[in-house]
């Protein structure tokens, strides 16, 4: 892991249909203003990229990802799961995203990160929410480092708070982790990330549902006495 660097700052929208969630969203970023929050579709969002939260398969058939491959048409999910065998074999980990060509003007490109190994389940008591936005943000590192400036904006809806069961304050709070380490490092792999997620969110069973963790670079980790 690095510390990152200035760069051009990234335009970040979030964008959900459950009020309930854009309301968790306000307090969870109250104080990162730069963020956007919107009540309606990520179809309406004129960015770059689109993150969709998906299965480790790549199979498109509920929630967001069902809506998104009706709009940019069935050959999207086999961009993706194409990706996921040349990137990943035979499934893409909780922890890890695949970008690639939308084939529409709008967005440029999909970005899909796994909330859940298969089609439908319960999330709600893992850290999978939090691993899989981390995730969405490290693909596009990874992306403008190959092409410089390729994603400059990107919209993002409320991850596992649908088919995934998780809170919706939950899924504020942990999306707001994922966010906050976009904005403090980068990873040389997702194998990096996922082990920096989850060794300081290990005890986040026994935080309050309302408590934000910040998830801090190794030069700013302070010792748990």
């Amino acid at each position: 892991m690095t510390v990152k660097q200035e760069q051009s700052p990234l335009r970040v929208v979030l964008s959900d249909v459950n009020a309930k969630v854009v309301q968790a969203w306000m307090s969870a970023f109250a104080d990162t203003p730069e963020v956007e929050i919107v009540k309606g579709s990520i179809l309406n969002q004129h960015v770059d990229a689109w993150v969709s939260p998906t299965n480790s398969h790549g199979s498109m058939d509920g929630g967001v990802d069902a809506v998104i491959k009706r709009h940019l048409g069935a050959g999207i999910q086999l961009r993706v799961q194409r990706a996921i065998r040349d990137e990943f074999g035979d499934s893409l980990p909780i922890g890890s995203a695949v970008c690639v060509p939308s084939g529409a003007a709008n967005p440029k490109f999909l970005i899909s990160t796994p909330t859940m190994e298969q089609s439908v389940q319960n999330v709600r008591e893992t850290l999978n929410v939090a691993l899989a936005c981390a995730a969405a943000f490290q693909a596009i590192h990874m992306r403008n480092d190959r092409e410089p400036g390729s994603i400059a904006s990107v919209a993002l809806v409320g991850m596992g708070a649908a088919t995934g069961k998780v809170p919706p304050q939950v899924c504020a709070n942990l999306m707001w982790a994922g966010y906050t380490l976009f904005h403090d490092c980068t990873f040389s792999d997702y194998e990096e990330l996922r082990a920096t997620v989850r060794e300081q969110l290990d005890d986040i069973e026994t935080r309050p549902a309302t408590e934000r963790v910040r998830i801090a670079p190794p030069t700013q980790r302070t010792r748990r006495g």
